[in-house]
């Protein structure tokens, strides 16, 4: 009988977060994908140093497919995370002790050109005074990547604020050619003061950051009605 050599599997998409509990403590998490060469499986990392890391296994049906986030706290009593359980929307999920996520709620779902194939999120959703903004990316026709935002509620994030109603970020010309064409996607941003910092993958074949204002960017966001 044949047997399948074991590989180690790689570490892909890896979006960290700093998690700050209700006693203030803080810890480190990243939500990633495992991935063998054939089988696909999510995974969550977790240390306080950077020198240590525990790795477990998250399961229940908030936790397929790829494109996990975490909250980097609590929401009511919970832990909560933006999933993509379909391949092709944004789920919210929660979970009690990080390991076993419930039935996911969808959250937003293709509804332009840009994000034709799928639309998901770029990292964990980052704290502000108007909601969490959560950076997402869109896959249009052709396989064409584009970077955007999204703002939902600080109580209850199934509910869409606002949105970018363009794209923030496309491929330029310079960007376009790699060994995963067409594409800007990000694991994360960073918020310093105003400025929001977001370091982006171009196309599997380097590495860029690019900033943009918080203030200007919440104030061109456009605001959902009802």
């Amino acid at each position: 009988m044949a047997h399948r050599p074991v590989r180690a599997p790689r570490l892909e998409d890896a979006r960290f977060v700093r998690f700050t509990d209700d006693d203030g403590e803080h810890i480190h998490y990243a939500t990633y994908t495992a991935y063998d060469g054939v089988d696909v499986a999510p995974q969550l990392l977790e240390t306080k140093d950077f020198r240590t890391f525990r790795v477990t296994q998250t399961t229940g049906p908030g936790a397929r497919d790829k494109g996990m986030a975490l909250f980097p706290r609590r929401i009511g009593g919970q832990y909560a995370a933006l999933s993509r359980g379909d391949a092709e929307s944004t789920f919210m999920t929660t979970s009690d002790d990080l390991r076993c996520w419930t039935t996911p709620h969808r959250v937003a779902q293709p509804s332009r050109d840009r994000e034709l194939v799928q639309v998901g999120n770029c990292g964990s959703p980052i704290e502000t005074a108007e909601g969490w903004l959560v950076l997402t990316h869109g896959v249009g026709p052709m396989r064409v990547y584009s970077i955007g935002t999204m703002l939902l509620d600080l109580d209850h994030p199934e509910r869409v604020l606002a949105s970018l109603p363009d794209p923030l970020l496309v491929p330029s010309a310079e960007e376009r050619d790699g060994y995963v064409p067409n594409v800007v996607y990000s694991c994360g941003g960073l918020l310093h003061g105003d400025t929001l910092v977001i370091p982006y993958g171009t196309s599997d074949s380097s590495i860029a950051v690019c900033t943009t204002s918080l203030s200007a960017l919440l104030a061109v966001m456009r605001r959902r009605v009802g």
